[in-house]
């Protein structure tokens, strides 16, 4: 009896055993199977995406910018137009009479005159005088940036075209327009046009005439007797020498008033001591207040004007 229970005690302890190994199987088994599901139903994805996308249908062609063929035939794409360029033609050809070998060369002088007019009109005009005499006055303020030389420059021009529009207009009175209409040749434009400048050269200089004086003598020329009897190539150079004399005797009478007050400045800086600070910009300010209330920029350009007249 005591047999018999012992081995069946013994048989029950081993059961418990066996029934959690029979369990880890099971949940191996499961696991297992969940995986192969899974792995099954990603290939199933991956092998139909390739057929799906063959079933898409292609996209629309885009129209060519060089047109479309004709479906089923071998025919090319029409080209676009050609753009369309304007024709210029520059014939050089012998010249058949001499009129037309002097009109070439009259061409040529044109052209030389227009590319050497802007030194036409600094030098043989009144740009000159009037843009020597507003830097002299911008020197002696001891303004560096005000004003540029740009507006200097500007000013200067149109006080050129208010002093030559007398001698600018019987220009074109007696030159241009007649040459437009065909009434004069060239060289008589050439004449007309260069009386009235020759006359407005010789008016500056009528009470300084050394220059002219200078000017025949270093070319070996007679004394002249009237305007006529000097060339056009000595006049402009004494012109022009004449020009810069006067406008540095006017920059020195611009001068003198505002050295004054910088020798006035430097003095007092110097009686107190300071002589660190320069003196200009001590006596700008005061530079200043003397011009404006004089009047400084009215009785400079009347002043500039009349010098011409």
């Amino acid at each position: 009896m005591n047999r018999s229970n012992s081995k069946n005690f013994t048989t029950n302890q081993h059961e418990p055993t066996r029934t959690a190994g029979s369990y880890r199987n099971t949940s191996s088994w499961r696991s297992c199977g969940l995986w192969l599901k899974i792995t099954v139903l990603l290939m199933l994805i991956f092998l139909a995406m390739p057929v799906q996308a063959q079933t898409e249908p292609p996209p629309a062609p885009q129209p060519s910018p060089f047109g479309t063929s004709v479906q089923g035939t071998m025919a090319m794409p029409t080209p676009p137009p050609a753009p369309v360029i304007p024709f210029i033609d520059l014939t050089v050809r012998n010249p058949e009479s001499g009129q037309e070998v002097a009109f070439s060369l009259q061409l040529l002088l044109l052209l030389t005159v227009l590319s050497l007019a802007p030194s036409i009109i600094i030098l043989m005009t009144s740009f000159l005088r009037i843009s020597i005499v507003l830097d002299f006055i911008k020197r002696a303020l001891s303004l560096q940036q005000v004003p540029p030389n740009q507006v200097i420059l500007g000013i200067s021009l149109f006080l050129t075209v208010f002093i030559m529009w007398p001698t600018f207009l019987a220009i074109y009175d007696n030159a241009v327009r007649p040459l437009t209409t065909g009434e004069i040749s060239v060289e008589a434009a050439y004449r007309e046009a260069e009386a009235p400048l020759r006359l407005f050269m010789f008016r500056q200089m009528s009470s300084r005439p050394e220059n002219i004086r200078l000017f025949m003598a270093m070319r070996g020329l007679d004394r002249p007797n009237t305007l006529a009897d000097v060339p056009t190539y000595v006049l402009i150079p004494a012109f022009i020498l004449s020009e810069l004399t006067v406008a540095f005797k006017i920059g020195i009478l611009l001068f003198i008033p505002f050295i004054v007050i910088d020798m006035v400045v430097a003095s007092a800086l110097m009686s107190m001591g300071m002589i660190m600070l320069p003196p200009v910009m001590i006596s700008m300010p005061f530079k200043l207040i003397l011009f404006i209330l004089v009047d400084g920029w009215e009785l400079l350009t009347g002043q500039l004007v009349r010098s011409f007249i």
